[in-house]
């Protein structure tokens, strides 16, 4: 499956549009990695266990927008749009990455 941030494929032409595609990943931070981040903030520096997660999340979405195109027949989705949100009210304990594109067949 070829996926792309583009609105067409180089040296491809898209013959059939078959419809927007979307994936979804909520994950769950805990007190530990809250607390490590917490010091970071005051420190400085990069938050390793975040980010881990965060690539994690953005796998996961991935992974589900594309299972999505499959199950339409497309050959690849264009027009990739990554989103990241924390969630869960004041404390912000949830972090979520949502994938979206359109799902295409080329010719």
């Amino acid at each position: 499956m070829i996926i792309t941030t583009t609105d067409g494929v180089e040296g491809r032409t898209i013959s059939t549009y078959c419809g927007v595609v979307s994936g979804e990943a909520v994950m769950g931070t805990n007190i530990f990695r809250d607390m490590f981040a917490g010091i970071r903030d005051i420190v400085g520096g990069r938050s390793g266990s975040y980010e881990k997660e965060l690539k994690n999340a953005k796998a996961l979405s991935l992974e589900a927008m594309v299972a999505e195109a499959e199950e339409m027949g497309a050959d690849a989705i264009v027009g990739v749009d990554l989103d990241y949100e924390s969630l869960g009210g004041n404390d912000k304990s949830m972090l979520m990455v949502a994938a979206n594109g359109t799902a295409v067949k080329l010719g």
